[in-house]
């Protein structure tokens, strides 16, 4: 068993988890700045353009969240149980049967874009120049989808094996970058061609295709305790379902996160283009919050996965409790923050007043609800790493009913303002977040957790 293994095995749980997430919520929060300024790039351009991109946004956070979110997770949690059993062999063997999961993703999405993606952006209320705008950013995103997919697929492996430095410091460096090239693409800086909203989708696959490169070369030299060798590409029914048997129930809660976004960017674009801009602004503001979720979580599927390979299930119930909590102190800090002080940031991304009042009124509202969703996305990755994912699917399936009927009721039957949209999302989140916790409390791992065969 390597070194790193026995720490997540032995280490107190608070100091490994700190020390373990710090990496990952570092990078995931440079990247959320990148993400941020590329909406102020676009903003550069009118409002039209940044109703273009909100438009956009679930196609997109779809994408993330497969194959970073759902496949990612699986694939961590299937090497780290396989780490946490002392079986090396398994481990090498599993991150080639998820090179080839991500392919079979990236070319499925692909074919659902190409058939249904200009009518489901007509759906949400895309029109004239903002649907074409928003089409042709997701074409590029979608035809570049595999680079996407192996990027949070083999990351996701380095994980598994506890290695959280090196995939989080190669994120960092491709920030940077993504930023020189979404500042250049959109806006036509420093020379680049001006294509504007397409440029960002553009700078992001450029990024990460230099960080897939790189993560490769790490994965077949002699620097990591699961290498990817040729002689390991035999693929298995048993491996695939390894990754599956969480990957499967763990992709109804992006799916159904990213159809609870579709619901509510509909509903919103009802009250028109500046609304639609303005809800945009504020759920892309959110992922100040996500970097520190993430950091957590995923430093959390990791060791809850190790231990439970090792049948250590009292300890990464611990981990998971304590993770939980620190993720949900530190999103009501972030929620508080920006519901207090709203003025202070919606100025640098729109001067549009209805699209200003929009904003404010959607992160006054839903931002003392982030406790809550810190808790429960924190206890979703640490369920994928438990391999016990009954209890977060239902709570996103309530989450995704009460948010979408909630929303639904309120302004087509009671005619009420946008706000009760807002409500409505708030109310979800606190559902989805209190579900899963409970769950743990009352030991749903020990009842679902299956022996590691």
């Amino acid at each position: 068993m390597d070194n790193r293994t026995q720490e997540f095995l032995t280490q107190p749980v608070m100091p490994l988890l700190i020390r373990m997430s710090a990496p990952n919520t570092i990078a995931f929060f440079i990247q959320s700045i990148v993400v941020l300024t590329e909406v102020w790039f676009i903003s550069k351009l009118g409002t039209n353009s940044l109703a273009a991109v909100a438009l956009a946004f679930p196609l997109l956070m779809i994408t993330q969240t497969m194959s970073g979110g759902a496949l990612g997770g699986a694939v961590t949690s299937a090497i780290a149980r396989s780490m946490g059993a002392n079986d090396i062999d398994k481990a090498e063997k599993l991150i080639w049967h998820s090179i080839v999961i991500s392919l079979g993703g990236a070319l499925t999405f692909l074919i659902i874009f190409l058939l249904f993606g200009k009518q489901l952006l007509f759906l949400l209320g895309g029109r004239g120049e903002i649907l074409q705008e928003s089409y042709m950013y997701c074409s590029v995103l979608f035809f570049g989808g595999l680079i996407l997919w192996l990027s949070g697929s083999l990351s996701a492996a380095l994980r598994g094996m506890g290695n959280m430095r090196f995939p989080a410091t190669l994120m960092v460096c491709t920030s940077f970058l993504q930023v020189i090239l979404s500042g250049g693409f959109i806006l036509g800086w420093y020379g680049f061609p001006q294509i504007g909203v397409p440029g960002a989708a553009v700078a992001t696959l450029i990024s990460a295709s230099l960080m897939v490169a790189i993560i490769l070369i790490k994965l077949v030299s002699k620097s990591v305790p699961v290498r990817l060798r040729i002689s390991k590409f035999l693929l298995s029914k048993n491996l695939f379902n390894n990754i599956f048997e969480v990957a499967v129930p763990a992709s109804v809660s992006p799916l159904l996160t990213v159809g609870t976004i579709l619901v509510l960017t509909g509903l919103v674009g009802t009250f028109g283009t500046e609304a639609l801009a303005g809800y945009g602004i504020g759920s892309r503001v959110e992922f100040l919050m996500i970097p520190l979720i993430f950091g957590i979580g995923t430093a959390m599927t990791s060791i809850v996965g190790a231990n439970i390979g090792a049948q250590n299930i009292e300890r990464a119930e611990t981990v998971g409790i304590y993770g939980g909590t620190t993720a949900g102190i530190v999103s009501i800090l972030i929620g508080l923050t920006l519901a207090i002080f709203p003025d202070a940031w919606i100025q640098f991304f729109t001067d549009d007043l209805k699209a200003y009042e929009v904003t404010k009124k959607y992160i006054q509202i839903v931002g003392p609800f982030y406790i809550f969703q810190g808790i429960g996305l924190s206890l979703y990755f640490a369920s994928q790493g438990a391999n016990a994912m009954k209890w977060p699917t239902i709570a996103t399936v309530a989450r995704f009913l009460i948010a979408s009927i909630g929303g639904g009721i309120s302004i087509y039957w009671l005619d009420l303002g946008i706000e009760s949209i807002f409500i409505s999302s708030s109310l979800a989140m606190m559902v989805f977040g209190t579900m899963i916790f409970i769950s743990i409390k009352r030991g749903a791992w020990r009842k679902e957790s299956p022996k590691v065969s």
